[in-house]
């Protein structure tokens, strides 16, 4: 095994040892191989390593070069992206500059300047434009005072306004003048609802177009479901708007005007939160949770309902000049919408261009329109601008969409403002062309508050500014062209205050006619500054507030004292400085203007004549003849706007109803004894609705009946007239919402509704502003009264009688004392002492019973029929017992035997005689041909009561004017708070102080035998009540001027009365009966204070004023009682006889007589005393009043009637003669009747209407 193995071994071996060999060669070629391996791998890596060497360098310079290539770009980027934001900004650089000093500005200035606004926010919202800028005045004074930062003038348009959000307004119809500006910057900042004062309307058309989109809901406080709508709204958060709101608010407002809203927790909250056995302290944490996550609610009424944030609430009056109670006035922000005449001019503007020129009228809409578009796009786009400057952090270039939406702003802005910029240019060029039209704006707008100004002469003249709209178009479209804008416009105010003169006067009654002619004159003549305002207050109150000079009546023979007071006055003015010197100097002249019967035609004494227009001789001719004056007012009238206006147009029933539709009423307003059922059954005949018409004559309990009839009626297509609205003034609210709720699509359009009313108060003021008024009177005048009477009559009425020629003979006779006693009261207190509606009801009673006892007795008894004229028929109206006198003794005139007479006369100079015709046109025929103006004596009065109408009919047209003034001063006059607290300073001066009466009543002791002790403590005792009150209210008054407490409406009323020179009623409750104006009441006071003085110092006088004595009646009494404990005669056995002592002179007068007393101070009306022939005489021309001697007063116990011819005088007080019966059972006007002996019978005297009054009124 071992050889084998060995032999194996060596075998293998042989063959192994070559290979063994070859091995090693070939490992030591291998080894040396492997050597130039490594050797070139090392040089391999050596060269790769040099490789990735040369890589990462060009890794590196790759990355550099790409670095370096975006830097580039970028750096591109950004200086693009710089060039953009340099172009877009660059132009904004120096408005912004401006824009962050204005902002420093501001915000020094920001304390002072929201102070202002928030004080009118506050406080101004009621007040006139003027006493706005006099708040914010005084307010800038004091912070200056108190150096409180502001801007110089600030206001509250400059503070709060938005001229983005002004821009929406005026486009939604808010008026573009100041004031309305302010209003609407107060409706949307003030916390408080707005109640807007809106007599036109603006306010409520603004709202209405401003809150259309959000679903406005239109509501009346008189609405059946008033709160439920108001409620909605509150839950769904909409805008409610309550129009015509009165005095007073519902008290179920309450809650909502004061915004009483809380939270309120849901029902399964409380009860969950209450169902937790939790502590107290967490259970009250509970309940605050759930209150922070509660809804708002309000109470309104009896509900809880949910409050939406976005409810808004507006409130509407139509009432002129509301008085709002202070609870009403903290709960809501009264505003003052009442339209301004700039705003008014701004709006009839455009409405005469939209007429004349309607391209430009709509260029300018569109204009205006596309501008607020714009200018809102620009807003937007400046706002977008800042605030993504704002917003963007880190480098601005690195902004790409800043800047990209800044270009593309930036262009649009440029071409916004662009367009901007060529509308506003288009825009002003447009305006001028507007501006040719200006002087109808400014005419239509000066007409327009003239008639708005008529509210307060009757609350019947209402006239609403749609109206005035409408007319105004109505006049435009119908006057004819002209050649050019300026004629045009020319013809436009011409046409257009002709039309509003004719439409007004239609609702005007007569007595109104001739004002309102003289204040349109006076209106357009005061804008063309023609009219100096310290002379116009002269002609209207009589008065001047400056200094008087005092001179003596140069000629007392003529000119009354009164007179010559006024020449003073008017002498105190620029213009008449030397009128009362040159006066003096030719008072033949002027005298000769006084006794003219055409003194408003005769030319006044050089210089005047030529240097005085005609209105500053309106003021003179006041001074001599008041009588005139209403002449001289139509030629004024005729002067500057043409004869037309001063021509009244008659009444037109069928004129009046064509201006008519189914929606606007047609309202007679009714004077005393008027009725126009007649004319308007005759019209609805004539137009055939005589059986579709109705009638309803309101009163207690007619109102559902009325309801009813109106809504038949307006379904029907009738008419339906209410009579005497005046009567149902509770119902006036329901027939307003009839009315108001009248569609003109839903209504028949043959529909018409008929109101009749007397003058009221309550009447609807928004009926009367949309219907069409007429005024229906008796005729005026004697002549017209008789046409109107015997037109009534027909040809077998004059026939149907008995006694046929005796009939009619008394018929002219009754028909002619109707119209007799009728238009005797023209003459006021001289005619009758109390005004008497007498109808033609009176006299158709009196015409049936006439002709009943004409038919049914032989001898005609006349004194039966005039006891039923003059005691039932007339005499029932009859109340004062001096009247009842009067008619009886009037009535034997007319009705009576002498009647019959051919030939019979009923006047002295024949004018008017007894008339027996047979035809009706026959009497008619005769009835034209009486005089145009009757003379007095058809009235029994003399021919100076003719003056004494014309007086009284000038002095009631200025009083009038005069209540209508606004009450502030004009042109260089002291302002009205001076001129108050001068009157204040002078008055005090001149009122003495009260009497003492402890130690009178010393002096004077009351005893058995002398009661004129009792008579003078009572005196001093009535004086010192009104001497007190006087003192006290001029103190008062003068504080209350300078602020230093509350201006109360007591005050406000004694300030006004004084401006207007008339005495306070705070006075005149507590003093005396007097006519006087203010200026003669003072001096008047003080004669009578001095009176007494003068009794109390130097015992009793020896003449008696009795104008000085507070109670006549009781001076009297204490006459007749000395007399009568003197003899111990029985009181009721002694009586007046009366003396004239026309022969003894006062200054000769030492002592009074052993009985009774001597009076002085008596003036008579109607008759003067003769003292030649020692009776009553007629009186002389153009003297209406003259002084009585003394009387002496003779007690006379059980004295017989006189068997001269005497006539019972009755002695007033006062020149209006009528009074009341006071507590003490005397008048408090009539005094007593004073004999006075006559050569003529008593009749006569009686229808002159003579009387004594101890006090005149001036």
């Amino acid at each position: 095994m071992w050889v084998r193995a060995m032999y194996k071994y060596h075998t293998v071996a042989l063959s192994v040892a070559p290979k063994r060999a070859a091995l090693a060669q070939a490992q030591s070629q291998l080894d040396a191989t492997l050597a130039e391996l490594a050797a070139a791998q090392a040089k391999l890596q050596a060269v790769e390593a040099s490789i990735r060497s040369l890589e990462s360098q060009y890794a590196e310079a790759t990355a550099k070069k790409e670095t370096l290539a975006q830097q580039v770009a970028e750096c591109t980027v950004k200086l693009t992206r710089a060039e953009k934001l340099i172009g877009g900004l660059g132009g904004e650089k120096s408005r912004w500059q401006a824009t962050v000093e204005q902002l420093a500005l501001d915000m020094e200035n920001v304390v002072g300047d929201v102070v202002v606004a928030a004080g009118c926010i506050a406080y101004s919202g009621p007040f006139t434009p003027a006493f706005r800028q006099l708040l914010q005045q005084e307010w800038t004074a004091l912070l200056q005072a108190a150096s409180v930062p502001h801007t110089p003038g600030t206001s509250l348009i400059g503070t709060l306004q938005d001229p983005q959000k002004a821009r929406e307004w005026s486009l939604a119809g808010l008026p573009s003048d100041a004031t309305s500006l302010e209003n609407g910057i107060i409706v949307s900042k003030a916390r408080r609802w707005p109640l807007m004062i809106d007599p036109q309307g603006q306010a409520n058309k603004w709202i209405k177009a401003m809150e259309k989109a959000a679903g406005l809901e239109v509501v009346k406080m008189l609405d059946k479901d008033f709160l439920r709508t108001l409620e909605n709204a509150v839950r769904f958060g909409r805008p409610v708007m309550a129009e015509n709101v009165g005095e007073s608010l519902e008290a179920a407002l309450e809650p909502l005007l004061l915004k009483q809203t809380f939270k309120q927790v849901a029902a399964h909250s409380l009860l969950r939160m209450l169902s937790h056995t939790c502590e107290p302290a967490h259970t009250d944490r509970l309940y605050d949770d759930q209150l922070q996550g509660g809804s708002e609610v309000i109470k309104i009424g009896d509900n809880v309902v949910p409050y939406h944030p976005d409810f808004r609430f507006y409130m509407t009056s139509k009432l002129a000049n509301p008085h709002y109670p202070p609870e009403v006035s903290v709960k809501v922000s009264l505003l003052n919408f009442y339209i301004t005449p700039e705003g008014l001019e701004e709006q009839l503007l455009d409405t005469t261009v939209v007429q004349e020129r309607p391209d430009l009228s709509e260029m300018k809409a569109s204009l205006m329109v596309n501008n607020a578009h714009m200018k809102a796009e620009l807003s937007l786009l400046e706002d977008t601008i800042l605030q993504m400057l704002s917003a963007s952090q880190g480098n601005i270039l690195d902004d790409e969409d800043l800047i990209n939406t800044l270009a593309v702003s930036k262009a649009t802005s440029n071409d916004i403002a662009s367009k901007v910029e060529e509308a506003e240019r288009t825009e002003q060029e447009i305006d001028d062309a507007r501006e040719q039209y200006r002087p109808v704006a400014i005419r239509a707008s000066l007409l327009f508050f003239c008639i708005a100004d008529l509210a307060g002469v009757d609350p019947m003249y209402q006239y609403s500014l749609s109206w005035f709209v409408a007319l105004f178009l109505r006049t435009v479209q119908a006057t004819p062209e002209a050649e050019s804008v300026a004629e045009r416009s020319r013809a436009l105010n011409e046409a257009f205050t002709y039309a509003l003169f004719i439409n007004v006067c239609r609702s005007l009654f007569e007595a109104h006619k001739l004002m309102y002619s003289f204040l349109l004159a006076i209106k357009i003549l005061q804008n063309r500054k023609e009219i100096d305002p310290v002379e116009w207050r002269f002609l209207l109150s009589g008065v001047t507030l400056g200094t008087v000079a005092s001179l003596p009546n140069p000629a007392p023979r003529w000119l009354t004292d009164k007179s010559w007071t006024q020449i003073l006055h008017l002498s105190s003015l620029p213009t008449f400085q030397s009128l009362a010197a040159n006066f003096a100097q030719q008072s033949g002249a002027f005298q000769a203007v006084f006794d003219s019967n055409e003194a408003h035609e005769v030319p006044l004494p050089e210089p005047w004549n030529s240097s005085l227009n005609s209105f500053q001789k309106l003021a003179v001719l006041r001074c001599l003849r008041p009588d005139k004056v209403s002449l001289a007012i139509q030629s004024f009238v005729a002067e500057h706007l043409g004869a037309q206006f001063t021509e009244p147009p008659p009444f037109n029933l069928a004129g009046a109803f064509l201006d008519s539709s189914n929606t606007t009423p047609l309202i007679f307003v009714l004077s005393p004894g008027a009725d126009p059922m007649a004319d308007l059954l005759k019209l609805a005949d004539e137009l055939r609705f005589a059986k579709k018409f109705e009638k309803v004559s309101l009163g207690q309990g007619q109102g559902p009946k009325a309801e009813k009839v109106l809504l038949a009626g307006m379904e029907k297509g009738q008419w339906v007239c209410l009579q005497n609205c005046h009567l149902a003034v509770s119902w006036m609210p329901t027939l307003e919402r009839i009315v108001e709720a009248i569609s003109g699509d839903t209504c028949h359009k043959d529909f018409r509704l008929w109101l009749t009313s007397m003058p009221s108060p309550g009447f609807p003021a928004p009926l009367l502003q949309r219907g069409v008024k007429m005024t229906l009177e008796p005729p005026k005048g004697l002549k017209a009264n008789m046409l109107r009477t015997y037109t009534r009559f027909s040809e077998a009425y004059l026939h149907e009688c008995a006694k046929p020629a005796e009939w009619r003979r008394l018929l002219f006779g009754l028909s002619l004392f109707h119209a007799v006693v009728q238009d005797r009261r023209k003459f006021g207190p001289l005619g009758w002492n109390i005004r008497y509606d007498f109808t033609d009801g009176d006299l158709g009673v009196s015409l049936t019973q006439m002709r009943m006892f004409l038919d049914e007795y032989a001898d005609i008894p006349f004194r039966v029929l005039r006891f039923l004229v003059t005691e039932i028929n007339y005499g029932g109206r009859v109340t004062d017992d001096k009247d009842r006198r009067l008619i009886n003794n009037l009535v034997t005139g007319f009705v009576g035997p002498q009647v019959l007479d051919p030939g019979y006369n009923f006047s002295a100079s024949g004018a008017y005689q007894s008339l027996d015709l047979e035809m009706v046109t026959d009497y008619i025929d005769a009835i034209k041909a009486f005089p145009a103006m009757p003379k007095p004596e058809i009235f029994g009065l003399h021919e100076n009561a003719d003056i004494t109408c014309d007086q009284n009919e000038t002095y009631n047209l200025f009083s009038t004017i005069l209540a209508l003034q606004p009450r502030v001063s004009g042109g260089g006059a002291a302002s009205r708070e001076d001129t108050i607290l001068h009157l204040c300073e002078t008055i005090s001066a001149k009122v003495a102080a009260p009497f003492d009466v402890d130690h009178l009543q010393k002096q004077y002791p009351a005893t058995y035998q002398e009661s004129m002790n009792t008579v003078l403590v009572q005196e001093a005792l009535r004086y010192n009540a009104l001497l007190e009150v006087v003192a006290a209210s001029l103190k008062e008054c003068a504080k209350a001027v300078k602020g230093l407490v509350v201006m109360s409406p007591s005050l406000e009323a004694v300030s006004n009365s004084m401006y207007d020179n008339q005495v306070p009623e705070l006075w005149a409750s507590k003093a005396y009966p007097s006519l006087k104006p203010l200026s003669s009441w003072v001096t008047d006071l003080q004669q009578r204070v001095q009176f007494i003085q003068r009794w109390a110092e130097h015992g009793t006088p020896p003449v008696y004023w009795i104008s000085g004595f507070f109670f006549p009646q009781a001076f009297l009494t204490g006459t007749v009682q000395n007399f009568a404990r003197k003899n111990a005669f029985a009181i009721d056995t002694v009586s007046f006889e009366f003396q004239i002592m026309d022969q003894l002179k006062e200054a000769e007068c030492t002592a009074g007589p052993s009985d009774g007393c001597y009076i002085k101070g008596l003036f008579i009306e109607g008759a003067r005393w003769d003292s030649d022939q020692h009776m009553l005489a007629e009186s002389q021309p153009k003297e209406l009043f003259t002084e009585m001697p003394m009387v002496w007063l003779k007690p006379v116990q059980h004295r017989k009637a006189s068997e001269q011819q005497i006539y019972h005088c009755p002695m007033y007080k006062t020149l209006t003669r009528a009074g009341t019966l006071s507590t003490t059972g005397h008048s408090t006007n009539f005094v007593m009747y004073v004999e006075l002996p006559s050569d003529l019978p008593e009749s006569h005297w009686i229808n002159r209407g003579v009387a004594l009054f101890t006090s005149l009124d001036f």
